[in-house]
């Protein structure tokens, strides 16, 4: 559509150039920007999201047809045809697709931990193994970003922190938070696991996790499997409050995850890994029967 070009390149050419060479009036132009959104506009854009959501979600390693495949599973109808004209539309890739080059840059991997978990996501006890990770959230025209620790004896969710920066400060501040709710002082022998991102190879996460007395742990490259229990967290995060929240307003996403996490995660939703109960009723009644 003509006027739907010119808002494109907008910031490129005039206005009245751009309505000269394309055949059509200023007034016709402005009149399309401020009408409503037709329900075929309606739907890119909400799919323009949710591709982009979870291409970020998945390392921007999915082509069209996983990301179509996860968002089917998720209850979304789509074809792979469709989410790759979208992928196009916005411009993004595949990290592993084709014309890919890695370079020496991006290979180096310093900081790497081994992956002491190894996909053994049971715990006797509470902080014994500990796993985390970040997701994104999109607020009408940008990113923030949450970082989440996760206590696998429960499922309960022990440190978030929401930011504006995907850094390593924020996956300290959401490791802090776990360690204050949990009273961990210098405890030997927890297991913290990640996967290889950058913040937690950064060697201030890593001095602030072992100065409380963490073995660290990391995924294997590219083995989303390796972490299963996050993503599966951030799988149900986005279907029940992602998605359908359409969040316009950096406070709409604070009382959103806090409320989801807080209040609906960790003491109502059943997890059929601890006996479909929620994180904090299994704590407490294994607490009681101990």
């Amino acid at each position: 559509m003509k006027y739907a070009l010119i808002r494109e390149y907008i910031r490129d050419f005039s206005i009245t150039l751009m309505c000269r060479v394309l055949e059509v009036s200023r007034s016709g132009y402005y009149k399309w920007l401020c009408s409503a959104p037709s329900k075929k506009e309606e739907k890119k854009q909400q799919f323009e999201k949710l591709v982009m959501t979870t291409y970020k979600q998945f390392k921007a390693s999915y082509g069209s047809r996983r990301i179509a495949s996860e968002l089917k599973d998720l209850g979304y109808s789509c074809s792979e045809n469709y989410i790759a004209k979208i992928m196009q539309d916005i411009k993004i890739r595949a990290h592993n697709g084709k014309g890919f080059k890695y370079s020496r840059h991006s290979l180096a991997m310093n900081n790497v931990s081994e992956n002491i978990l190894w996909r053994d996501f049971k715990a006797t006890k509470p902080n014994q193994k500990w796993t985390s990770d970040i997701t994104y959230i999109w607020v009408k025209d940008r990113w923030m970003y949450l970082a989440v620790v996760m206590d696998l004896y429960s499922r309960k969710i022990v440190g978030w922190a929401l930011g504006m920066d995907m850094t390593e400060n924020l996956v300290i501040e959401a490791l802090s938070v776990a360690f204050a709710r949990r009273m961990i002082k210098g405890e030997e022998g927890l297991i913290l696991h990640s996967d290889r991102g950058v913040q937690y190879r950064s060697q201030k996460y890593i001095d602030f996790a072992r100065s409380r007395g963490c073995q660290m742990s990391m995924s294997r490259r590219g083995n989303c499997w390796d972490n299963a229990p996050m993503e599966s967290f951030f799988s149900r995060l986005k279907v029940e409050l992602i998605y359908p929240s359409n969040f316009q307003r950096i406070e709409e996403v604070k009382a959103g995850v806090f409320e989801y996490i807080e209040i609906f995660y960790n003491r109502k939703r059943k997890h059929s890994s601890i006996g479909y109960k929620s994180p904090v009723q299994y704590e407490e009644e294994m607490s009681l029967s101990a």
